[in-house]
């Protein structure tokens, strides 16, 4: 429980005394948005880090050279634990924003963090609400934003599964021409949702795979693109878990 509460002190802390930052954010973006986002990308990356390492997360990341330097792209990875968002953010190359449910909208320190960050909320119940969601993401991804979607709609609750990966989130790379990039990750949820509330030690493993570019597949793969990343991702993740199984179990005891 110690990590849990100093995580949630250190959230606290960050929320209330950034609040001069994203004023001086707010100001600084009425005249150099890029900027902007770059600064409030290097400010959410160092409370980010800090919170990683009280966990004690130890992360073994691989492929991160396949992720294109040259253009944004469309982060695609598998969901079942909060902390996914933070392994991964930690490690975008350039400003990056997140789809995210529209709830998280409702939190008035996060979300000014989050839209800064140009993070999308997506209101997964209205078909017309979140189509403007995906233009948006659209938009985004040819100003050179990259942005990160979880297309099996929600955390996955259950070890070693897959919830089908939705077509639609897609979208985004396929309207914006931009690649999408897998990223497979495995044991997530022993930092947390393996045993709430408490936060416990654990080794993560974050594998980026290949770029997907939408305009080099087949007819047949683009109307299955969700089954196919899903596919790939699913491979991957079964290989890194019997490459790095000593260290998985020993991280678990």
């Amino acid at each position: 429980m110690i990590r849990f509460i100093l995580i949630v002190l250190m959230l606290l802390a960050f929320l209330i005394g950034t609040l001069p930052l994203m004023f001086a954010e707010w100001i600084i973006g009425k005249f150099n948005p890029d900027l902007k986002s770059r600064s409030s990308l290097a400010i959410v990356n160092w409370g980010f880090r800090c919170i990683l390492k009280i966990s004690g997360v130890k992360v073994i990341a691989e492929g991160e050279e396949n992720i294109p330097q040259d253009t944004a792209v469309l982060y695609v990875a598998n969901h079942r634990s909060y902390f996914d968002i933070l392994l991964t953010y930690v490690r975008v190359p350039r400003p990056t924003g997140y789809v995210s449910k529209k709830e998280m909208d409702k939190f008035p320190l996060l979300r000014g963090w989050m839209r800064n960050l140009h993070c999308l909320f997506l209101d997964r119940g209205n078909i017309k609400e979140g189509l403007k969601t995906i233009l948006t993401g659209v938009e985004k991804v040819k100003q050179g934003i990259s942005i990160c979607i979880f297309p099996e709609g929600t955390r996955n609750k259950e070890a070693d599964t897959f919830l089908p990966f939705h077509d639609g989130s897609f979208k985004i790379a396929e309207k914006g021409g931009v690649p999408i990039q897998p990223i497979t990750i495995v044991n997530s949820a022993a930092l947390f949702e393996d045993h709430l509330p408490k936060v416990k030690k654990a080794t993560v493993i974050l594998s980026y795979g290949k770029p997907i570019y939408m305009n080099q597949l087949d007819k047949d793969t683009k109307k299955s693109i969700g089954s196919y990343v899903s596919g790939i991702i699913s491979d991957e993740y079964f290989r890194l878990k019997e490459v790095y199984k000593d260290q998985l179990e020993s991280s678990c005891k």
